[in-house]
């Protein structure tokens, strides 16, 4: 199952950054104005500018700008399950939050870590 989360096509990422991005500056990042967009997940944030499905009226908007932790453990993209607090999940929601985690790696370059995260990977 190791190819279960490459890319189609293959991705060259920089390598991460460890910059420390405050949550206004990533609440900014939500993709408006064709302006960065942002994703942060257990407090590592991801630059997903080029995915129009993160951009405004794009299928997965809900997370830009935020932690979305919670709802991509629980698979949902209503707004209210759009928060950063993961530790409290079931093992299996934790389990899709990690595949999550490895999917983004894959795909989209880390740009720093949202100031403050108390909700960093176990």
């Amino acid at each position: 199952m190791a190819g279960k989360f490459e890319p189609k096509t293959p991705v060259v990422l920089p390598p991460p950054k460890d910059d420390i991005i405050p949550v206004d500056v990533l609440a900014q990042a939500n993709g408006a104005d064709s302006s960065k967009c942002y994703v942060a997940i257990k407090g590592l944030v991801y630059d997903v500018t080029g995915n129009k499905a993160y951009q405004p009226g794009g299928s997965y908007n809900a997370f830009a700008g935020k932690d979305a932790s919670h709802a991509l453990a629980k698979t949902s993209t209503k707004a209210e399950d759009v928060k950063p607090e993961w530790q409290h999940l079931d093992d299996k929601e934790k389990s899709t939050l990690n595949d999550w985690v490895t999917f983004f790696s894959k795909r989209y370059p880390v740009v720093g870590r949202v100031e403050g995260a108390t909700n960093l990977a176990e």
